[in-house]
Parts: C-alpha cells; sequence; structure tokens
C-alpha cells in the first residue's frame, strides 16, 4: 500500500470489548492482504470465528485511481488518522445473532479493534465527507473459504524496476494458492466503476460465495449486503 494525506476533523470512538488485541496477530506494515490472510486463518484456528471461516469475508478496498481516503489509520501522520491508501484489505465478521453487529478487523486501523461494522463504516468512510469521484471507493467482497485457498502473491508489486524492495517483505514464504498459482494479486486490486453489482439481492450473495474473485459493489450497498445474510 502507498500513501498520502487529506484534510479532515476527527470523530468520536466508542469502545468495545475486543476477543483479542492486536499484538496477537501477524502484521507486516503495507501488506495488508497477506495480514488478513493470516488474520482470518487464526481466527478460525482461536475459535473466534467458525472453524470453517464461513462467517468471514475478505474486502478489498480500491478505485481506478489507485486512491481510497482512510480515516483513523495507524500509518497516517496527521491527529485524525486520515490517508489516501492505493488499495486496503480488511475482514469483516457476519454475526448471525439480530443483537450482535458485525465486526470489522482492521490491523491498520486505531479505532477498536474488531469495530462494529456500523462504526467503521462511519469513522473510516465518512460517508457524509463529500469526495471528488476520483476518490470514490469500490468494495470486493470475497468470501474468506475461498480467499484462503486461491489467492497468492510472490510480492512482485512490492519491488522496484531493479528488483528492490520497496517495503520490507513479510519473514515468512510467499503465500501460494491451493493449485500451486504463485501469484494473482492483481486481479483483486483491480475494480472499475462499471463492474459493480447494479442492485444488491441473493445472486449477490450466491456469486460471492462461488467465485474466488468475489463481487465488486458500492459503498452504499456495503452494509445493505451483509444485511441480507442470513
Amino acid at each position: 500500500m502507498a500513501t498520502s494525506n487529506l484534510d479532515s476533523s476527527p470523530p468520536v470512538s466508542q469502545e468495545i470489548t475486543p476477543p483479542g488485541v492486536v499484538s496477537g496477530f501477524q502484521h507486516t506494515p503495507c501488506y495488508c492482504e497477506e495480514n488478513v490472510y493470516l488474520l482470518s486463518k487464526k481466527l478460525c484456528e482461536d475459535g473466534i470465528s467458525t472453524s470453517d471461516c464461513s462467517d468471514l469475508f475478505v474486502i478489498f478496498i480500491s478505485n481506478e485511481q489507485k486512491q481510497i481516503p482512510l480515516w483513523h489509520q495507524k500509518a497516517s501522520h496527521r491527529a485524525d488518522g486520515v490517508i489516501l491508501w492505493d488499495y486496503h484489505v480488511i475482514c469483516l465478521q457476519k454475526r448471525k445473532e439480530s443483537n450482535l453487529p458485525h465486526l470489522v478487523w482492521d490491523l491498520d486501523s486505531t479505532l477498536p479493534f474488531p469495530s462494529p461494522l456500523v462504526e467503521y463504516v462511519a469513522e473510516t468512510f465518512r460517508p457524509s465527507f463529500q469526495l471528488f469521484s476520483q476518490f470514490h471507493r469500490i468494495f470486493r467482497i470475497v468470501h474468506a473459504p475461498l480467499f484462503l485457498r486461491c489467492f497468492a502473491s510472490d510480492r512482485r508489486h512490492m519491488k522496484d524496476s531493479a528488483g528492490n524492495w520497496v517495503f520490507p517483505p513479510p519473514s515468512y514464504e510467499a503465500i501460494a494458492a491451493e493449485d500451486g498459482t504463485l501469484h494473482n494479486l492483481n486481479e483483486y486490486m483491480e475494480m472499475s466503476a462499471v463492474d459493480v453489482v447494479k442492485t444488491v439481492g441473493a445472486d449477490t450473495l450466491d456469486d460471492v460465495l462461488s467465485k474466488k474473485f468475489g463481487v465488486l459493489i458500492s459503498e452504499s450497498q456495503l452494509e445493505e449486503f451483509f444485511s441480507i445474510i442470513s
């Protein structure tokens, strides 16, 4: 992930009691897709998620210009934590109990870990903040079980033209897909507004549960999509 800054003022956050702490999860700066891959696995292994990860969804956030403003990010040098990422990746946990909020797990956020979806959306995306069209965010929703089987990255996107690392890589081996694919990160990151679904419905959910690269939705459809999952 690459960064810059954007102006705004900070909101107020309300704490929730987290089932874990950030320090218990693997985190390598600027490798958010790998961080979420390992986080998803650990949530399942530790019994915080279901054993098959079926309640988890991986969400890639980007746009055609690779410029998305997010607030409350640790990499920001501003008091309100606003930053421009080229892309970002988070994990969402769908809670089946109607009285419990869906949770967003974002290792790069200064918000409570995890945060309720409604709070995370309000404070990280600032829907009321008017953005120029080049900053409009697009969301790729991928079911975690598919992501854990299909995702692969040889980290080529973190090397310059001379083959030097732009950002130091994680110490563990690069992640390969179960079918032997070594790199498909670009297919998760690339997004176009023309490919965003027109409406969210049962067919959208079916596609998310069956397609390894998931479905593209708009910011206004994010909470609606998770409201239709039983």
